[in-house]
């Protein structure tokens, strides 16, 4: 079970009267997408629907529902000077009293979202891989964590998959389409056939290696000696490129993170994008009061 439905399991077994804030409709720019979720309870959260005067209306209702006995409840709002935000979209919402057959729902939802979580390959146990997995354990993702050698395996402390592998190219065939790798380990020539096997899928969002400019010129003449003249176009090296020269793990892997995510999500954002646009805002709406009521 994942850390995410683990949590919710918790959070629903520790508040038995809870009600269910979710996004039903958003037309314009909104925090969070239509489906995004978040459970009420009288003095506890879990979830949020982007923060903000939106969602501290949407828990001052919840709880009022929870004090009246209410079973359901709708609103319709505009993220704009009415509410105190500058979204400039809106939104609307519905509010629902969870019985247990709600929270098995519940719980299958957030089940079926971490099972169609992307995976990021971290590929070496040493001090930036295993930043990497402190950071990623946080993210949407599914983190895998490999390396040859048991004893570096053994110092993660992150709560990630970890696999010793004797061939961790083997992970790389088998991984689901869309995967991410970052390839770190303790060995260039590693480095350079993991590199190669996460290119040649065709298939990857995203294959980076650690190393630098000289690095990369190294394994492009590699690659076209010892793998038929394989393009590293698709590859990712040097790994998070900034302007910074703080070579600290922790800072690396953050830089690392954010590209990693940026383009894991680059389909997400396209699509809300285009969502946004074919849902133009309407001005015939009634006035805050009514959309409370």
């Amino acid at each position: 079970m994942s850390c995410a439905v683990t949590d919710l399991s918790g959070f629903l077994a520790d508040h038995p009267s809870v009600i269910r804030v979710a996004l039903t409709r958003v037309r314009g720019s909104s925090p969070r997408n239509a489906g995004t979720e978040m459970i009420v309870s009288p003095g506890a959260l879990w979830g949020t629907i982007g923060g903000g005067q939106l969602e501290h209306i949407a828990i001052d209702a919840a709880r009022a529902m929870l004090r009246d006995g209410a079973l359901q409840r709708e609103l319709d709002l505009p993220l704009g000077p009415e509410i105190g935000q500058c979204c400039g979209g809106r939104v609307e919402l519905r509010l629902t009293r969870m019985r247990a057959s709600d929270k098995r729902a519940a719980l299958d939802r957030a089940q079926a979202d971490a099972a169609a979580l992307p995976h990021v390959y971290v590929l070496g146990a040493g001090h930036v891989g295993r930043a990497l997995a402190q950071q990623f354990q946080h993210l949407p993702v599914q983190c895998i964590l490999i390396d040859t050698r048991p004893e570096e395996l053994a110092l993660n402390t992150a709560q990630v998959e970890t696999r010793l592998r004797v061939l961790p190219e083997a992970d790389i065939w088998q991984a689901p389409a869309g995967s991410a790798f970052v390839v770190l380990t303790h060995d260039h020539a590693l480095d350079f056939l993991l590199t190669s096997a996460a290119l040649e899928r065709g298939d990857a969002a995203y294959v980076g290696m650690i190393g630098s400019a000289t690095k990369r010129a190294k394994f492009k003449r590699w690659a076209r000696t010892h793998c038929d003249g394989q393009s590293i176009d698709g590859l990712t090296c040097p790994i998070g490129a900034t302007e910074s020269r703080d070579k600290r793990p922790a800072v690396i892997a953050a830089f690392v993170v954010a590209e990693v995510m940026a383009r894991l999500t680059a389909e997400t954002a396209a699509t809300a994008s285009c969502e946004a646009l074919k849902t133009p805002m309407s001005g015939n709406k009634p006035g805050l009061e009514g959309r409370l009521a």
